[in-house]
């Protein structure tokens, strides 16, 4: 039986590129690995889980869908659950806080040396991942976004190379910026609207962090008027 992707997922999907090796951090089900598999986007996977309840749960649905021979479960953290032998040429890493993708990528970045291409999810801190990236020889070459049930995520594909953000574009997202879509439109009102809450809502604070806050403001309200 085919199995049906979160949105989110699915534009995650999108990007892999097609006859990749991959490696799946932090897989939970493997859902994405054996979407790719069933789909023939994908030649081989690992689905890499550092907590037993998400790995036992990812070898029951590879297995359920007769894959097992297609996709290695791995109960490891982060890019331990692959070696070079594997000759992984694509890692996703979804689901989580850019600080701790980062952080992850960072812990064995020598493994990355032969990866060609990233595909990152982050769930909050995007400018933590985007600066760390940056700062190590990684080139943003397309973004996304898009809502879930009431969220709001952003995709970065990533490839080795140089870049040099600006702080808006480090805030931001460099495609995104450009591309100033709806969606894009909506998380930043959003933010917006919540700041200026925060701001308002304690006239008693200290004018350091009113200042932040006005800033953070001021920068948004720039954006949002540039489209």
């Amino acid at each position: 039986m085919d199995l049906q992707l979160s949105k989110r997922l699915q534009k995650v999907a999108n990007y892999v590129p097609k006859g990749a090796r991959l490696l799946d951090v932090g897989s939970d089900h493997a859902y994405l690995p054996i979407f790719l598999l069933q789909m023939g986007y994908c030649d081989f996977a690992i689905a890499g889980e550092v907590v037993n309840g998400p790995y036992q749960s990812a070898l029951k649905n590879v297995s359920e869908h007769g894959l097992t021979s297609k996709i290695d479960v791995r109960l490891a953290n982060g890019l331990s659950a692959f070696e070079e032998a594997d000759n992984i040429d694509t890692i996703t890493i979804c689901g989580m806080g850019g600080r701790l993708i980062a952080d992850i990528l960072n812990n064995d970045i020598d493994k990355l040396q032969h990866v060609k291409t990233l595909v990152l999810q982050p769930n909050n801190r995007e400018d933590d991942l985007r600066k760390w990236l940056a700062a190590n020889d990684f080139e943003i070459v397309a973004e996304d976004i898009l809502t879930e049930n009431d969220k709001c995520y952003e995709i970065l594909v990533v490839k080795h190379g140089h870049m040099n953000l600006t702080a808006k574009e480090l805030r931001f997202g460099p495609f995104l910026l450009s591309n100033n879509t709806t969606v894009f439109k909506e998380k930043w009102q959003n933010e917006l609207n919540k700041l200026t809450f925060a701001l308002n809502s304690n006239p008693n604070s200290k004018i350091e962090e009113r200042a932040i806050l006005e800033d953070k403001i001021q920068d948004i309200k720039e954006v949002l008027d540039e489209s």
